[in-house]
C-alpha cells in the first residue's frame, strides 16, 4: 500500500512550517531510498509504525522496528530501505518553513539520526489527520496543513529521545550553530578564514569539520544557499533584471550564475521564473 501526497512548494509564505509530501507505506518491500548530499532542501521525519527497514549512517548500517523513527536535515545524504522479508509500514513527513531551523537545531542539537517514539499511536494519528487533510483538500487550506504540521512537530518533539548518544566535539558543534548566519550571509563575499575563526579552528580543519557534519564542502553550501535565495528573489521581484538578481545573490558574473543555476535547477534562471511566477 502507498500513499503520498506532494504538494506545491510555497517560495513566500507566512506560516512557520508547511508540508512538502507526506506519505504512508505499507507492506512494500520495493521501498529503497539512496539520495546523495544535497539533493533536498527540506526536512524529514520517518516513522515505523510495524515491520522492519534500515538506515546507513556513516558506512554503518542500522535495523529499525516498531517505535523507531529518523530524521533528516536539509542537504543530508539519504540511505534506508525497507526490509524484504517483514517490510516495514512507515509514515513520513517533508517540510520546510520559515525559521525551522533554529527550531530544529534545538530539537536536534546532536544532529542525530535515529529516534525512539513514545506514544507512538499519538503521532501516527496526528500524521494520519495531515495526510488526509493534504489528499482531500490540497493547497486550499494552507492555514490548517501548516497547523497539522507543527502539531506533527511538537508531537516529535516532546515524544522523541536519541537513539544514538553523538557526542559530537565542540568545535563541530560551533560549526552547526553557524550555519544559520552562514545562510543569511551567503550572497556576501566567502571569507573561509573568517568563518574558521568565528568557529575556532584552522581553515583546513573548518573545510574538514564542515564535510563532516554537512557532507559537502563550505562553498557548496554557500553556493546552495546563494541559488535558494535567487529563486526566491527571481519570483518576489519579477520587474528585476537577471543580471542584477545574479550580482546580488554573489555572481558578478551572469554566464556563470546561469550556468550553476542550470546545473541545479535543470534549467536557464529565466525559464524558471516564467515556469513559477504567479500573477499578482
Amino acid at each position: 500500500m502507498q500513499r503520498q501526497a506532494h504538494l506545491l512548494t510555497l517560495p513566500y509564505h507566512p506560516y512557520f512550517c508547511m508540508p512538502e509530501s507526506i506519505g504512508h507505506y505499507a507492506h512494500w518491500s520495493e521501498h529503497n531510498v539512496n539520495r546523495g548530499a544535497g539533493a533536498l532542501n527540506n526536512f524529514s521525519i520517518h516513522v515505523i509504525i510495524s515491520g522492519k527497514g534500515y538506515i546507513e549512517i556513516d558506512g554503518v548500517t542500522h535495523k529499525l522496528e516498531s517505535g523507531h523513527a529518523f530524521l533528516y536535515f536539509p542537504l543530508q545524504r539519504q540511505r534506508y530501505y525497507s526490509d524484504v522479508d517483514e517490510p516495514w509500514n512507515v509514515r513520513w513527513v517533508h517540510f520546510y518553513g520559515n525559521g525551522l531551523q533554529d527550531y530544529m537545531l534545538r530539537i536536534d542539537s546532536k544532529r542525530s539520526h535515529l529516534w525512539t517514539l513514545r506514544h507512538l499511536e499519538q503521532w501516527e494519528a496526528a500524521h494520519e489527520e495531515l495526510l488526509s487533510e493534504a489528499e482531500t483538500s490540497r493547497m486550499l487550506r494552507p492555514h490548517q496543513l501548516s497547523v497539522l504540521t507543527y502539531r506533527l512537530l511538537t508531537l516529535f518533539a516532546e515524544q522523541a529521545a536519541p537513539m544514538l548518544q553523538n557526542k559530537p566535539s565542540s568545535s563541530a558543534h560551533r560549526i552547526i550553530e553557524l550555519l544559520p548566519l552562514m545562510q543569511e550571509e551567503a550572497c556576501q563575499p566567502f571569507q573561509l578564514e573568517e568563518w574558521a575563526r568565528l568557529a575556532g579552528v584552522t581553515p583546513y580543519y573548518f573545510c574538514k569539520l564542515f564535510r563532516s557534519v554537512m557532507e559537502m564542502t563550505p562553498m557548496e553550501f554557500i553556493t546552495r544557499c546563494r541559488l535558494q535565495t535567487a529563486k526566491q528573489w527571481l519570483l518576489e521581484r519579477p520587474e528585476t533584471a537577471i543580471g542584477q538578481i545574479a550580482e546580488e545573490a554573489g555572481y558578478p558574473s551572469v554566464s556563470y550564475f546561469n550556468k550553476r543555476f542550470m546545473s541545479h535547477e535543470g534549467m536557464t534562471p529565466t525559464a524558471y521564473r516564467q515556469l513559477y511566477s504567479v500573477s499578482r
